[in-house]
């Protein structure tokens, strides 16, 4: 199947991701263990995707324990943030933070589904110096990271993704990396078309189908309602 997605996707053949997920899908697992799930499947999907998307560059010389002078270590681009789209995004946050050899700034992005059409909607947005949606001053006063990470754990339709990316590069990213845990095959094949040449997405795991309602399948259910307690609700 991935050798049928677009070149811009990279899905992960890690045997130790694949056997987390396989944990994740299960109904009986809990609210604490899909928590912790998702955080180590986050680290490892942003291990190899930072391995491919930042470059190492000297930094300023420091002095070791013993009082040896060594060249420290930094990486490239240097303006870069983390998005999680709420409410399961979030759950990403902290592991990719992990990865970073410096802390990076967390902007929010508030999007559902409508249920009848399922189409995006946004309803939260906490980019500094958001452009409204209807493009009004575009590029003026634009201050996007060069490089913003994009996480959220569930691709589904593809239109929450590619709703957020072109927010994102409307903002002024200089590229967008996604990061997700699970996604469908057809909605993976949609985020990644809408902009090509700006976004490389990363996929611990792929899934054929959608349901009706636009729930992947087999899936992993509504992956924040399983973190947040709210399943019923």
């Amino acid at each position: 199947m991935a050798s049928n997605l677009p070149p811009n996707v990279h899905i992960s053949q890690h045997p130790c991701l694949q056997a987390k997920i396989s944990q994740l899908r299960s109904k009986s697992t809990s609210s604490r263990e899909t928590n912790a799930l998702v955080h180590e499947i986050s680290l490892i999907i942003a291990c190899e995707a930072l391995a491919k998307s930042l470059t190492a560059v000297a930094g300023p010389k420091d002095q070791s324990p013993i009082g040896a002078e060594y060249e420290t270590t930094d990486v490239t681009p240097s303006t870069m943030c983390i998005v999680p789209i709420l409410r399961s995004g979030l759950a990403m946050v902290d592991a990719v933070q992990t990865m970073l050899p410096r802390l990076v700034p967390v902007h929010h992005l508030g999007m559902y589904r409508e249920p009848s059409t399922l189409d995006p909607v946004e309803y939260y947005n906490n980019l500094p110096h958001h452009v409204p949606a209807d493009g009004a001053g575009a590029g003026a006063g634009a201050a996007g990271s060069s490089l913003a990470i994009l996480v959220d754990p569930i691709i589904a339709t593809g239109g929450t993704c590619a709703a957020a990316v072109q927010t994102l590069r409307e903002w002024g990213a200089r590229r967008v990396l996604v990061l997700s845990v699970l996604g469908a095959a057809d909605g993976i094949r949609q985020a990644a078309q809408e902009w090509p040449e700006g976004t490389e997405l990363w996929v611990a795991a792929v899934d054929s189908e959608l349901t009706k309602e636009g729930m992947v399948k087999p899936g992993l259910g509504d992956v924040g309602d399983r973190l947040f307690l709210t399943i019923g609700k």
